[in-house]
């Protein structure tokens, strides 16, 4: 039976709790365990031959029911706090370094098993709708989503705001032939849900890039070098929740486990599909964009370079004048010209045309 890996201890206790507060028809009032829950569950409800039992009102009653092999509870918490989470613990048996990982953010993608129940972390990635890039424009935001899943039970932990699932649970409560699967199935449509946005994050991205890419190869492209870092910094955040996925999902696809039937290894299988396609498309973006930073800096140096000869382009013209009027000004008392009537025309006419010279030269090469 499922129930046999639970805490065997935490499932007397809650039948102690049922003797001392049934009510007359021997259903428990209100539970207790979702009081100390309160602010961190969402929701919850117990799911049997993929149908929700929306008779059980009782967090405890849907507990006591799931360990008796009568369906399975999903549970869902926001944000829990370490106190919540050994609550969470103690009723379903959970490894404590598990809990250690779900009680703080900012945890790898990975799988890890604990007897019958697996520990699953998902990056979870959202687009952020933005005007104009710029330098510190927010492309991608992150958040995670952990999923402890085993015999009787599925609990998702939620970190950050931009770890929703939107709808999942409704829509999954629409396909009960799905949730009749048992709580493999909620694992799979949760992993189906992230990769999924995964697939519209970089579709999105793909038009920032497309038009900063654009815009680096106009005249003076090369001013948006900052934005293109930026850009490079935002997929690097979505490289590190798509990558290290990989690993877990194809452990998935292989594993061996009493919650996955082959039917469900199959949905599994496309998961990585798509996380595959959306890991070589990230990648791309990562190298598309190193290029077009590397092209940004090489315009730099030209753009420095072709200033440099501009201004010694004009500090060569410049130099013709200064040359002669230091010559003239070094007030010998015998210099050629000196004395004639017009040698201060004839000297302005030999600076203007040395100047006019060398500016052709320059225009020539294209200095100028």
């Amino acid at each position: 039976m499922a129930g046999r890996r639970w805490d065997m201890g935490a499932t007397r206790r809650m039948g102690r709790v049922f003797a001392r507060r049934a009510g007359a028809d021997g259903r428990p009032p209100d539970d207790v365990v979702t009081g100390k829950l309160e602010g961190a569950l969402v929701d919850w409800g117990l799911y049997r031959d993929g149908e929700r039992d929306r008779r059980v009102d009782s967090y405890t009653e849907a507990l006591v029911r799931a360990q008796r092999g009568q369906g399975f509870v999903w549970i869902g918490l926001f944000q829990p706090t370490e106190h919540q989470l050994v609550i969470i613990g103690q009723e379903f048996g959970l490894h404590p370094l598990a809990l250690e990982d779900a009680a703080k953010a900012h945890q790898r993608p990975k799988l890890e098993r604990y007897g019958d129940t697996l520990f699953a972390v998902f990056k979870t990635v959202t687009y952020v709708p933005h005007g104009d890039l710029t330098a510190t424009s927010e492309v991608v935001a992150t958040g995670e989503v952990m999923v402890f899943c085993g015999p009787g039970f599925v609990v998702t932990v939620r970190h950050g705001e931009h770890s929703e699932l939107a709808g999942l649970r409704q829509d999954l409560e629409q396909e009960p032939q799905r949730l009749a699967a048992g709580p493999g199935a909620v694992l799979h449509a949760i992993a189906d849900h992230v990769v999924d946005r995964y697939l519209e994050v970089a579709d999105a991205v793909q038009g920032d890039i497309d038009l900063i890419e654009t815009e680096m190869f106009t005249p003076r492209g090369w001013r948006n070098i900052d934005r293109v870092y930026q850009l490079k910094r935002e997929v690097l955040e979505l490289k590190r929740a798509v990558a290290p996925l990989t690993g877990p999902m194809r452990t998935l696809v292989a594993l061996r486990h009493p919650l996955f039937p082959d039917e469900i290894k199959n949905y599994f299988r496309d998961v990585d599909d798509h996380l595959q396609r959306v890991k070589e498309q990230v990648i791309s973006f990562d190298e598309l964009l190193s290029s077009i930073l590397e092209a940004g800096l090489a315009q730099v140096q030209v753009a420095e370079n072709e200033d440099m000869r501009r201004i010694s382009a004009w500090v060569a013209i410049l130099a013709v004048p200064t040359m002669i009027a230091g010559i003239y000004g070094m007030n010998f008392g015998y210099m050629p010209e000196l004395r004639l009537k017009y040698a201060y025309f004839v000297v302005l006419g030999v600076m203007a045309a040395a100047c006019f010279v060398l500016y052709r030269l320059f225009k020539r090469n294209h200095w100028l």
